[in-house]
């Protein structure tokens, strides 16, 4: 699927996401992301964490969600 980030700065750490149809998983109700030193952190409309991802080199981070379920999100 598709997930457009958007954030107010270029060096933020958190900001909003607006996901493309057919995203699997519950990511269709992805709004919000935040990235700390634990990760990339994708999260609900109710701002519940849809997934935990790490950078795993280049454009890439890969995880899991809430479920279990093994993640890869790519530029």
């Amino acid at each position: 699927c598709t997930m457009t980030f958007g954030a107010t700065q270029a060096d933020v750490t958190e900001g909003t996401i607006a996901p493309a149809g057919g995203c699997p998983f519950n990511f269709f109700t992805s709004r919000k992301w935040s990235y700390t030193t634990a990760g990339l952190t994708i999260r609900d409309h109710n701002a519940q964490s849809l997934a935990q991802l790490a950078p795993s080199g280049g454009n890439r981070f890969e995880g899991k969600t809430g479920a279990g379920q093994d993640v890869a999100l790519s530029r």
